[in-house]
């Protein structure tokens, strides 16, 4: 891995950290701005660094760091009612890298990353219903009504605002190392 790729992974687990700590309380799922950080990583690093650079935020979180939102870690967060958007937003990760990565050239960047987003979404939202539902003992669609629909126009925005600073992150960091 060359020293640009472990600079921008960091800078990305970084990010993950601080934008988990924008909290809002919305029940038992917080409103964070990670939807946001997690959005531009498919554009600024490889599928690889991408994935990552979500593990070892992950990881931190659960050796304890205050990586997740409200300045928490620990293995518990990744196995309470909440933790299933965490190793979501991994899984998400691998798809949205995939994506990105199959679709046609052809298309814009941005597009590209916004579908690898809205497949990262989704991922992130099933395993997270799926696990509140478990620990948390709730049905169907209380946990839907609780994890998903108070969140669903907040994370479009969030992920379309996140695809074009990723993209505008990349398109800079190209030209600036084509002039290096």
């Amino acid at each position: 891995m060359k020293t640009q790729q472990i600079a921008r992974a960091g800078l990305c687990v970084a990010l993950l950290a601080v934008s988990a700590w924008v909290s809002v309380p919305l029940g038992p799922i917080p409103f964070t701005l990670q939807t946001m950080a997690l959005a531009l990583i498919p554009a600024v690093l490889d599928r690889p660094t991408a994935i990552l650079a979500v593990a070892v935020y992950l990881l931190l979180g659960a050796i304890g760091l205050p990586v997740f939102s409200g300045f928490s870690g620990g293995v518990m967060r990744l196995v309470g009612p909440t933790g299933g958007f965490l190793w979501g937003f991994l899984v998400g990760m691998i798809v949205a890298t995939t994506l990105v990565r199959l679709l046609p050239q052809t298309m814009p960047l941005f597009a590209r990353v916004l579908a690898g987003d809205v497949a990262l979404l989704v991922i992130s939202y099933v395993c997270g219903t799926a696990q509140l539902m478990v620990v948390g003992s709730m049905g169907v669609a209380p946990a839907v009504a609780a994890a998903v629909l108070p969140f669903i126009l907040p994370d479009a925005a969030k992920i379309a605002i996140g695809a074009g600073v990723g993209c505008a992150v990349d398109k800079a960091l190209s030209s600036t190392l084509s002039r290096a």
